[in-house]
């Protein structure tokens, strides 16, 4: 079987020349299993925001060369979506886009009794999130302790 990393890996090799032909770009791709099904996500992009359209000709283009390649010994569902206003941050390439714009950051294990923390992502690297609260105190998170990182906004 197959690992997570590897199969989102090659399914990226594989989605890449198809998007960059459509004028899309790739945001992201997730291999999940989730309530006993597992799942593979592409996440696109583009300039002013993907369309169902854009997510249905992905789908067409890509069933075909993910049928022929096999990237995946179980069976799957297949999605194809944008990553919405509150994507979801979990590669470096993300974390680069979205310095200076507000996150939530929540954690596996309360810290000073808080699972989850707001501010301005302010930097980041291999091992660590760092962001600074509205009070402008910087405070840094171990992305081992990190469940998940997302873009928020507020009216």
């Amino acid at each position: 079987m197959k690992k997570k990393e590897e199969i989102e890996e090659v399914v990226e090799k594989l989605t890449l020349p198809v998007l960059e032909r459509l004028g899309l770009s790739l945001y992201d791709v997730e291999y999940v299993k989730e309530g006993g099904e597992a799942y593979l996500r592409v996440y696109i992009d583009k300039e002013g925001g993907v369309n169902v359209g854009d997510c249905e000709t992905v789908t067409r283009e890509l069933n075909p060369i993910l049928d022929e390649r096999d990237p995946i010994d179980d069976a799957y569902i297949f999605e194809v979506s944008s990553p919405g206003l509150t994507r979801t941050l979990r590669r470096d390439r993300h974390f680069e886009k979205s310095l200076g714009e507000p996150v939530e950051v929540k954690l596996f294990k309360p810290l000073e009794k808080r699972k989850e923390w707001e501010g301005i992502l302010t930097s980041y690297d291999e091992n660590t999130i760092t962001i600074e609260e509205e009070d402008k105190t910087r405070r840094s998170f171990p992305r081992s302790q990190i469940a998940r990182v997302h873009i928020t906004f507020h009216e």
